[in-house]
């Protein structure tokens, strides 16, 4: 996964002015980046469907928020999700890191979260790009936040 500082400097180029977040394994690896963060506020929450209600809550009021959590946590998220970016229309955008992603690929695991992460945000209609570690800088996150931003539309990357 990318380190701290990168996706620190990618969001702020980006326009980022929040991060809401439930911290998973990798995605927790850039805590103290975004802590130590100025002009980005980091704002942990108990529950995913609460980091989604927050970060709409940020965007009625003019802030430009990203949401960072896992999977599971997404999936236990979707009716708040589907809410926000269906419902109210607002422009939502997601980090969902896919738990054992890498050893699903390898055929290493039994875990399903991979199986199911794309499928949903597929039928929900939500434009996602993949992001590999291998392929991939932090910045293409921040693009993909920015394309979005610019489209005025919700949009996630796993």
């Amino acid at each position: 996964m990318f380190d701290g500082p990168a996706v620190v400097a990618a969001l702020k180029s980006a326009g980022v002015t929040d991060v809401v977040w439930i911290p998973d394994s990798d995605l927790g690896t850039w805590e103290a980046a975004l802590r130590a963060a100025p002009r980005l506020r980091l704002i942990r929450v108990c529950r995913e469907g609460e980091a989604i209600g927050v970060a709409a809550g940020l965007i009625l009021g003019g802030r430009k928020p990203i949401v960072l959590i896992q999977c599971t946590g997404f999936f236990e998220a979707g009716d708040a999700f589907r809410n926000v970016v269906h419902d109210m229309g607002l422009p939502l955008f997601v980090v969902i890191g896919v738990r054992s992603w890498y050893a699903y690929q390898e055929g290493k695991t039994r875990d399903n979260c991979p199986v199911f992460a794309e499928p949903i945000l597929r039928a929900w209609q939500v434009p996602y790009v993949w992001i590999d570690r291998t392929k991939h800088t932090a910045e293409h996150l921040g693009a993909a936040y920015r394309q979005a931003q610019a489209e005025r539309r919700a949009g996630a990357v796993l």
